[in-house]
């Protein structure tokens, strides 16, 4: 199973690691040591915490974003696909993988890259990008 560091879980969660690591140490997600001694927690635990923080209200992080579309999956872009005209964009928000068409233009205003933070908000049919 996939574990997080610290800095991982909290990109995932929207939140900065100083969050995250409170949360940790208030016991609300539970984390382990690796070998190296930093904290990880697993990939189911975070998984199930994200839903939790979101049934609950958010992430209490006053950087908020307003949309219509509420079904967000934060995560990290791990493939940018551009074409003459079309993109296809990946992200990896947990354990969903998101895959998004778009214009070129759209990929190259908003600056996506592999390996940068994004939010993958879905609303009926599509998949929407936000840059976070």
């Amino acid at each position: 199973m996939q574990s997080y560091t610290m800095g991982q879980a909290a990109r995932l969660l929207g939140v900065s690691p100083d969050t995250a690591r409170r949360w940790a140490d208030a016991g609300r997600v539970a984390t382990h040591r690796d070998e190296g001694g930093r904290r990880l927690i697993d990939g189911r635990d975070l998984a199930a915490f994200s839903v939790e923080v979101a049934q609950n209200g958010g992430t209490g992080e006053d950087d908020v974003s307003y949309t219509s579309a509420r079904n967000a999956f934060p995560g990290i872009v791990t493939a940018v696909k551009l074409g003459d005209v079309a993109a296809q964009v990946e992200i990896q928000a947990g354990p969903h993988r998101l895959v998004s068409l778009l214009t070129r233009e759209a990929v190259e205003e908003l600056g996506l890259e592999v390996g940068m933070q994004a939010t993958a908000r879905v609303k009926s049919t599509s998949v929407h990008i936000d840059r976070a």
